[in-house]
């Protein structure tokens, strides 16, 4: 299939942003893996947002993912990074195509709740799991990519690339998606409901396959982001996390895939400043910043490149 322009523009900034890897330090080469996995969950979280459902339980699929990745290599021996996210995303999608059939049949804040709830179950069982490190987790063990074995001092950036190149081909993916029958017609949920059904589309479908998409995008944000880390823990699946994703959601917007990415970096990097500067109020200085959003950009980040374009043109 031909790739429109802005196909072609994502491509771009995959491999730009790939390029830069060779030329970032260290430190600045973890905390984008991590942004980027991350924003892979929240690319999910805004599908859902487009059919007018908030999750507040993403980190069930997130610690979903980042576990899968643990215990494959803990206790099953496996060590190739391909089948640990294969599984990962198997097991997070078989969960949701169960809880999807109930989840479906929601909104609003039951949906919310509901997610929340099914996330903090999971935290509770890992909590009392002693065999998995209990609220301290366990270090993810050694790993290869197709039986490639990478060089010693480069499997940070190794990781870096990888996951520049999942997302993104998950942000052509989920493109062609939003602009396809099935994507335009999550907006037209939002907006009523009532009329998608006269219209003789299952709005129930919909959202269902919306949910499940979002699972297999949190997996795969947590197993790469547990490979970034080196590290798995409960707090993967905790209720802050979750709103953390919910926080970067808002502030990326549903304006373009792009969004998510974007956002998570911003975050990502003043949340590391903000931590230095000021270590004991930092949660204020991002509670601030929500408010600004909410009042002063309200469809997130992205909307300042589509008033630049307008003022433009």
């Amino acid at each position: 299939m031909r790739m429109d322009k802005s196909e072609i523009l994502l491509v771009v900034a995959g491999i730009l942003v790939a390029l830069s890897g060779f030329l970032l330090p260290n430190w600045m080469i973890s905390i984008s893996s991590a942004a980027l996995a991350t924003a892979l969950v929240v690319l999910g979280l805004v599908a859902l947002i487009r059919a007018g459902l908030v999750s507040f339980g993403q980190g069930l699929f997130f610690g979903i993912g980042g576990y899968s990745v643990g215990m494959g290599g803990r206790f099953l021996g496996i060590t190739d990074v391909a089948l640990l996210l294969a599984m990962g995303v198997v097991i997070a999608v078989g969960l949701a195509m169960i809880l999807g059939v109930l989840l479906s049949r929601y909104r609003e804040i039951f949906f919310a709740m509901l997610t929340l709830a099914f996330s903090m179950i999971l935290y509770g069982i890992l909590v009392r799991s002693m065999d998995l490190g209990s609220t301290d987790g366990f270090t993810i063990g050694a790993w290869h990519i197709l039986g490639w074995m990478p060089p010693p001092g480069t499997r940070r950036l190794t990781i870096f690339l990888l996951t520049v190149g999942i997302c993104t081909v998950a942000a052509v993916g989920m493109h062609r998606y939003f602009r396809s029958g099935l994507g335009l017609a999550c907006e037209a949920i939002r907006e009523n409901e009532v009329r998608v059904e006269y219209m003789g589309i299952s709005r129930r479908q919909i959202l269902y396959i919306n949910y499940v998409i979002a699972a297999a995008l949190g997996a795969l944000g947590g197993a790469l982001y547990s490979l970034s880390s080196g590290h798995v823990d409960p707090h993967m699946t905790y209720w802050t996390t979750s709103g953390e994703f919910v926080f970067i959601a808002l502030l990326a917007g549903t304006g373009h895939v792009a969004a998510p990415f974007i956002a998570a970096l911003v975050f990502a990097f003043v949340r590391t400043y903000a931590v230095e500067l000021v270590p004991h109020a930092w949660q204020m200085g991002l509670g601030i910043t929500l408010l600004l959003i909410i009042l002063f950009l309200p469809g997130g980040i992205w909307s300042l490149f589509t008033r630049f374009r307008r003022a433009s043109s």
